[in-house]
């Protein structure tokens, strides 16, 4: 099986349940219907990045669906972080590189550079692969004293 066409999303969850957290932040990304099977950080070639809503337009409620997922959960007062970032090969014939990164007290727009740069630093220098461009999905939230918080970002492929 080879994806030919991937979407990325977001979500945060907070609930006094860690499973019930995790599942709040599927529903907010959008992804709550699927059985999402994580796989790791390399985008076929010649993938097509769609928007969220062209994606989940392509899935059925119940299908097995594969990801690359970032994840961070926290049960306290603080700022959490994930960010997805992906680089996009300047031959669309060689692979991409999805790079996931969870964090504690960094802000939206720094995680999401991190993300890009560390996307873009392993395709260049251990894939041997020119970046055409980079792209992130990031999702922030502030934990919450006797709550679980979870934040999700995700590549999902269709």
């Amino acid at each position: 099986m080879l994806p030919s066409k991937v979407f990325l999303t977001k979500g945060v969850g907070k609930h006094k349940e860690k499973l019930a957290s995790f599942e709040l932040a599927l529903r907010d990304a959008g992804i709550a219907d699927y059985n999402l099977v994580r796989v790791t950080s390399i985008l076929p070639p010649h993938a097509q990045l769609l928007s969220k809503e062209e994606g989940i337009q392509k899935l059925k409620p119940g299908q097995l669906v594969y990801c690359v997922m970032a994840e961070n959960v926290a049960h306290e007062l603080k700022l959490i972080g994930v960010s997805l970032g992906v680089a996009i090969p300047r031959d669309k014939n060689k692979i991409g590189y999805f790079a996931e990164l969870a964090s504690t007290n960094d802000e939206t727009k720094n995680l999401a550079k991190k993300a890009e740069d560390l996307a873009s630093m392993i395709l260049k220098t251990i894939v041997g692969v020119n970046v055409a461009e980079t792209k992130s999905v990031t999702q922030v939230a502030q934990g919450e004293s006797g709550l679980w918080t979870t934040v999700i970002a995700s590549a999902v492929f269709c």
